[in-house]
């Protein structure tokens, strides 16, 4: 069996995008497309270790960018994942500070690796033969000692360091927005915890009756979203088991008067507001 490596790259890129608009914190995100990714690297292992490719154009450009695909956030999200997990979770100055650290961290390893960065950033190829292809992997030393997918059959003298250079600058722009996120108690987007958490407190007929209205009327991604992406949304930033949806959606189409009246309260309670407000 031959594989589509475009395809399966494809739907990775779709798969991770979902679960990082999905997430119900950066943690949850980040354990979810590790997985994911290191299930893809197998994939790709399996395969490579029983096909030889037949030019070696083919092999560096696997190296060089198929398996980059989700090599990049393995690296990207595994550092997120030990990051997280030590942030101080209290003090202003402490957090600063141990971020700080993990900044000058990473600046130590674009300077360890100055000519290498800058091989990738002009775009430079006249050291892919030997970067990209693992006949040379006794000549290049892997210079990476962390341990992310490597192995003999599988990684070439620079694959690796490639993923790390981008995983890490992806990196230090989280770290820059992440200065700026510990006082409202939002990381990247995902809730960390130190906020009051939104919960539904009113009837799944009336949540039922909001998610069909926003859906039929398009508001949502233009209307290029499935009901039940927005079911899967909505319950996890607010917290409530909708349950069978289809059903009290059905039970409220039978409704014989005001089969929209939580939606007709809702209207009503705004206007009664308004009024009063202008009293």
């Amino acid at each position: 069996m031959v594989l589509d490596f475009e395809q399966i790259t494809n739907d990775f890129k779709i798969e991770v995008s979902n679960i990082e608009q999905n997430s119900s914190s950066i943690l949850d995100c980040a354990n979810q497309i590790i997985i994911l990714a290191r299930n893809i690297l197998s994939t790709f292992k399996k395969y490579i270790q029983s096909n030889e490719f037949k030019k070696v154009e083919a092999e560096i450009h696997f190296f060089k960018h198929t398996k980059q695909i989700p090599l990049t956030p393995l690296i990207y999200y595994s550092e997120i994942r030990s990051f997280e997990l030590q942030f101080p979770k209290v003090n202003r100055k402490t957090q600063e500070k141990f971020v700080g650290i993990k900044m000058r961290k990473l600046n130590r390893f674009f300077s360890h690796n100055l000519d290498f960065v800058q091989y990738v950033d002009n775009g430079l190829k006249h050291f892919d033969l030997q970067f990209y292809t693992r006949n040379f992997i006794d000549f290049y030393h892997i210079t990476s000692s962390d341990f992310y997918f490597q192995d003999p059959e599988f990684t070439t003298p620079r694959d690796m360091l490639l993923g790390k250079v981008k995983a890490n600058k992806m990196l230090v722009q989280y770290l820059q927005k992440r200065l700026e996120q510990p006082k409202n108690g939002q990381v990247n987007g995902y809730h960390n915890g130190t906020n009051t958490p939104l919960k539904w407190t009113a009837s799944k007929t009336g949540l039922t009756e909001l998610i069909y209205a926003l859906h039929c009327n398009r508001v949502i991604n233009n209307g290029n979203v499935e009901i039940k992406e927005i079911v899967a949304s909505l319950q996890k930033v607010i917290q409530f088991d909708l349950g069978d949806f289809y059903k009290i959606y059905s039970e409220i189409k039978s409704r014989k008067i005001s089969r929209t009246k939580f939606l007709d309260d809702l209207s009503a309670g705004l206007i009664t507001q308004m009024n009063n407000s202008e009293e």
